[in-house]
């Protein structure tokens, strides 16, 4: 049994030609190992999960807090901690590390991100509303229009699609395949495109079952 899950960096995208010499986008992420920082089990926490590190952070920028946790488990210092489910948290300890290598097998992952922000944005781009005509007679073009009745119910109703923040969401892109892996340096090559800028953070996940398909 495996850990599902592992946490790296989104670096960008590139081209690659697949067996039928035909260009795909493909998109790099690179995922050093992660160590498992803490075991957590039903009996202490009420659930089963580990928690995992990644990301080289120098000894003297943790906080004395953080400092004790990572002493406390006796693992080296992480820039970031997440956790992963599992289902026997009982099975690993700290100082275990999961690895690109986990995936050699795995077709399909979900990668999930933190979408890029687009800041205030109108109902056009934000959901993709038509607008009105373009010519100089009209006198609607890019606003939302009516949102909802007169004197009954006097209010408008919860739902509509207006304008606002748009991105700095947590998006997950389900079943993309798979190209490469590459141990020696970290890396996951996953087809089509994942949420984020580059540099941001994201988990690759094994799809369904974790096995390929």
């Amino acid at each position: 049994m495996t850990i599902n899950a592992i946490y790296g960096k989104k670096i960008g995208m590139t081209q690659m030609f697949n067996e039928n010499d035909q260009v795909m986008a493909v998109t790099v992420i690179q995922a050093e190992p992660n160590t498992v920082c803490q075991v957590k089990t039903a009996d202490t926490d009420g659930y089963e999960a580990v928690q995992l590190g990644f990301g080289a952070i120098k000894e003297k920028k943790v906080n004395s807090p953080m400092r004790g946790h990572y002493d406390k488990w006796g693992v080296a210092p992480c820039r970031h901690l997440r956790e992963v489910r599992v289902e026997d948290a009982s099975e690993y300890k700290p100082g275990d590390q999961q690895t690109v290598a986990a995936f050699n097998e795995v077709k399909k992952v979900d990668v999930t991100g933190t979408s890029k922000g687009k800041g205030f944005a109108g109902v056009i781009k934000r959901h993709g509303f038509g607008g009105g005509p373009g010519g100089h007679g009209a006198h609607f073009h890019r606003a939302p229009g009516s949102i909802g009745q007169c004197a009954t119910p006097s209010r408008v109703l919860k739902g509509v699609r207006l304008p606002g923040h748009m991105g700095c969401d947590r998006v997950t892109v389900k079943n993309l395949e798979g190209v490469r892996i590459d141990e020696d340096l970290n890396l996951i090559l996953v087809k089509g495109a994942v949420p984020g800028g580059k540099n941001g953070i994201v988990r690759v996940r094994m799809a369904g079952d974790g096995k390929s398909w």
